[in-house]
């Protein structure tokens, strides 16, 4: 009997979460309308987001990605997990896109064209 899927839930919801935040991150450096919709997000709860500008909107958005990709897939893999190797390949790819988003030669790429 193979155990539940958890851990793969908690390891795939974070790079969900990893993405997110570089994906917004990524968009606001292309977009100032996006920017300060992001920023808007963050500085509709967080008391104090003035200070910090639109970070306070890539980490709710991240945030909340992870939080709720974590409680789907929690309950999906306990019961419909085939094959934990590739969702760990799956996760791996994930973070090295999220980490090459965040790529501060691939931001200056994006911010001259």
């Amino acid at each position: 009997m193979k155990p539940p899927g958890y851990a793969i839930a908690a390891y795939v919801s974070a790079m969900i979460g990893l993405v997110t935040l570089s994906a917004v991150n990524f968009f606001t450096e292309a977009s100032k309308s996006f920017e300060t919709a992001v920023f808007n997000i963050g500085k509709s709860w967080m008391p104090g987001a003035g200070g910090i500008g639109p970070y306070s909107g890539k980490e709710t958005l991240a945030l909340c990605a992870w939080l709720f990709s974590w409680f789907i897939l929690h309950f999906f893999f306990a019961k419909h997990l085939k094959n934990e190797k590739t969702w760990m390949i799956v996760f791996l790819i994930g973070v090295g896109f999220a980490t090459t988003l965040l790529w501060p030669p691939v931001i200056d790429w994006l911010r001259h064209s």
